[in-house]
C-alpha cells in the first residue's frame, strides 16, 4: 500500500507540473537515460525504427520546452492552458530497484477558443532513487491518437 500511494503521489504531482507549464521540473523527473514516447498505435513495441508522435529523450524535450517558451513562438500565442486528470492506477511490476505502473489520464486542452480533448493509457517505468521516483520510460497510448486536428499537439501529454 505504501508504494501505490507514492506512485500515485508521484503521478499527480507530474501532472501538475505539466498543467502549471513547469517543464523545466518535469523534465527533471527523467533519468538521464529516460524517455517519453507516443506511438502511434497500441502495437508498436519499441521506438526505434519505428515512427512515433513523439519520442524523445532529455535533450529533445529540453529542444521541446526551449521553442514553446521562445517569444516568438507564434503557435503560443493567445495563451493557453491544460488540465491533466490521472487515474486507475495499477502497479504492474515492482521490484527493488524498478516500478511498473498502468494508468489511465484525461487531458484538456484550451487554446484560443477552442477545447480538445485527449484520453488514454499511460505506462510508467519508474526508478527507485533516493531522491524518490525518476521516470525511465513513460509510455502514451491515446485513445483518439489518429484523431484529425487542425494543429499539431505542441506540449506533453
Amino acid at each position: 500500500m505504501k508504494t501505490q500511494h507514492e506512485v500515485e503521489q508521484f503521478l499527480y504531482r507530474q501532472a501538475e507540473l505539466l498543467d502549471s507549464k513547469q517543464w523545466q521540473a518535469w523534465i527533471d523527473l527523467f533519468t538521464d537515460d529516460g524517455v517519453y514516447w507516443m506511438p502511434p498505435e497500441p502495437s508498436h513495441r519499441t521506438w526505434e525504427g519505428m515512427p512515433a508522435i513523439f519520442a524523445e529523450d532529455k535533450n529533445l524535450m529540453r529542444v521541446r520546452m526551449g521553442r514553446v517558451l521562445h517569444p516568438d513562438a507564434w503557435s503560443q500565442r493567445p495563451l493557453w492552458g491544460t488540465n491533466h486528470v490521472v487515474s486507475n492506477v495499477v502497479i504492474v511490476k515492482s521490484s527493488t530497484n524498478e516500478v511498473q505502473v498502468r494508468s489511465r489520464f484525461h487531458m484538456m486542452e484550451l487554446r484560443r477558443d477552442d477545447v480538445r480533448h485527449y484520453a488514454g493509457a499511460y505506462t510508467h517505468r519508474l526508478k527507485k532513487t533516493r531522491g524518490g521516483y525518476r521516470i525511465k520510460l513513460q509510455r502514451v497510448d491515446m485513445t483518439n491518437a489518429q484523431a484529425a486536428y487542425d494543429y499539431v499537439l505542441q506540449v506533453w501529454v
